[in-house]
């Protein structure tokens, strides 16, 4: 399996700790931050564009603790850096920008290697 930086952001072993052996429950947990993910994504991605801070922080906090729950520390602290430029007035909207599609890039990566994943457990059903 290739190494690439965003493999590095994905840490499963929560997950798996409090699974205890369920498959089901990892597959419907990965099932939710797929379903999840891409909308608050966008969301974040549409409120930056339209400068709608309010939108943007909101949006971030709450993507925030499933980065966490799947061990993605870096989205999870580039997507609070977001949240608390954009409470903070966005005074510097390319930075915010920025860390966004840092993160972006990271969660689209970790959800297609969690696709794989689920197809995986859903094969040792």
């Amino acid at each position: 399996m290739p190494d690439n930086s965003s493999d590095q952001d994905l840490d499963l072993s929560f997950l798996y700790e409090i699974a205890d052996g369920s498959n089901e429950f990892i597959i419907e947990s990965i099932d939710m931050l797929l379903q999840q993910s891409p909308e608050l994504l966008q969301s974040i991605d549409e409120s930056i564009k339209t400068q709608d801070w309010v939108t943007a922080a909101s949006a971030s906090h709450k993507l925030k603790p499933s980065m966490g729950f799947f061990g993605m520390l870096t989205a999870q602290a580039l997507l609070q850096d977001v949240e608390l430029l954009c409470k903070a007035g966005a005074d510097d909207p390319a930075l915010i920008s920025a860390k966004f599609n840092e993160a972006k890039e990271i969660i689209d990566a970790n959800l297609k290697a969690l696709v794989r994943i689920k197809a995986e457990k859903e094969a040792e059903l």
